[in-house]
Parts: structure tokens; C-alpha cells; sequence
């Protein structure tokens, strides 16, 4: 297992055997040997190797109970419609949700300031694949084929309001029945979680 794991860390960093070994004061032939299952670091080493890539000497020896599998979702800067989802290259990052997630998922970077203060340029929300929202959640939109839109939706008999909890910088707008079909206003998800980075 530490041989795996040991790998695993250094590749992930994007260092050499030379260069691990040169860190961990050691020829890089050590290295090699304990990659190989050949032989094994003291504990002091090993404590060493831990500290450096900060994990746990259980988790390098595989003590620690296994980590619930995640699914990466892109997140994406921007969506415009005409281009499947699937299909978008402004990749910014990637975010990770629980396997247990049912559904289509993809999270977004806001941007602008008129979902604050709940909602700040920056964030990163993730999105459950929807074509429809009750009223009164957040959603991203897609409103004239422009570039989607994040707002808290209130569907009425009449039409959808698009509301941005920043009223100093986005009025509520209406959209009747006819300009949802005809403009058109097309809801591709709803707002499911937010995540910020401190």
C-alpha cells in the first residue's frame, strides 16, 4: 500500500524519484525500492514523508478507512446557449459531490454582483441539470440565447419574474408566457449548493 500511495503523492506533485529523494536526503535509488514494495522507509522517514505531503503516516500506510468516492464536476465560467453543456471548454476548475448524487450536475463561478449578499462574484455554485424549478428558487437561466443568467425564479399563470437579490443592481424582470416561447427563457438548472473559497 505505501508503495502505491507514495507514488501516487509524488506524481500528483509532479516530482522525479531524484527529487523526493533529494527532499527526503536519501539516494534516488531508495526511492525506486520502496515504490517496488523492495523495501520500506524507517519511521522517522516515514513521518518525514508524511509532514511533506501533508497526510497522516496511516494514511500513507493505508490505515485510514477508505474515503467515500466523489464524482469531479467541471465549473464552468460561462454558458451560452446553442452549446451542450457537455461540450463547453472554459473549464475554470473542477469540484467534487458526493456519488450519491442523483442526476446531471455542473457548477458555475458567478459573476457580478446581483445576487448579493448571499451569492458573491467569485463563488462557485453547483447546478443540478433541470428544464423546470418551482417557484422561488435559484436558477440558472437562460434568457435571448445571451450568456445564463443566475436568479431566483417566481413562476406565475402570467409568466416568470427573474429576481437578483441586488435590487440597487438588478430590477425584477417579467417575462410573459409568449416571451418564454418566443425570446426565448429557458431554465437549464437549479442552484443546489454554494461553495466559497476563504
Amino acid at each position: 500500500m505505501l508503495a502505491k500511495k507514495l507514488k501516487e503523492l509524488r506524481e500528483t506533485k509532479g516530482m522525479s524519484q531524484a527529487e523526493l529523494a533529494n527532499i527526503l536526503d536519501v539516494a534516488q535509488q531508495t526511492v525506486a525500492s520502496w515504490e517496488k514494495e523492495k523495501s520500506s522507509p524507517n519511521y522517522d522517514l516515514l513521518q518525514k514523508i508524511a509532514d511533506y505531503f501533508h497526510v497522516t503516516t496511516d494514511a500513507l500506510l493505508g490505515r485510514e478507512a477508505p474515503r467515500k468516492k466523489g464524482v469531479r464536476i467541471p465549473v464552468l465560467g460561462s454558458i451560452v446557449a446553442g452549446i451542450p453543456i457537455e461540450a463547453i471548454e472554459e473549464i475554470l476548475g473542477w469540484e467534487e459531490i458526493p456519488e450519491s448524487m442523483a442526476g446531471e450536475y455542473f457548477a458555475l463561478r458567478v459573476k457580478g454582483h446581483s445576487m448579493e449578499p448571499k451569492y458573491l462574484e467569485g463563488d462557485t455554485v453547483i447546478v443540478r441539470k433541470e428544464s423546470t424549478v418551482d417557484s422561488g428558487r435559484v436558477a440558472i437561466v437562460l434568457v435571448n440565447g445571451d450568456e445564463a443568467t443566475m436568479k431566483q425564479v417566481m413562476i406565475s399563470p402570467e409568466g416568470i419574474t427573474l429576481i437578483g437579490y441586488n435590487a440597487l443592481v438588478y430590477e425584477p424582470h417579467f417575462y410573459s408566457n409568449n416571451d418564454v416561447q418566443t425570446l426565448p427563457v429557458r431554465i437549464i438548472g437549479e442552484v443546489v449548493e454554494l461553495r466559497r473559497k476563504i
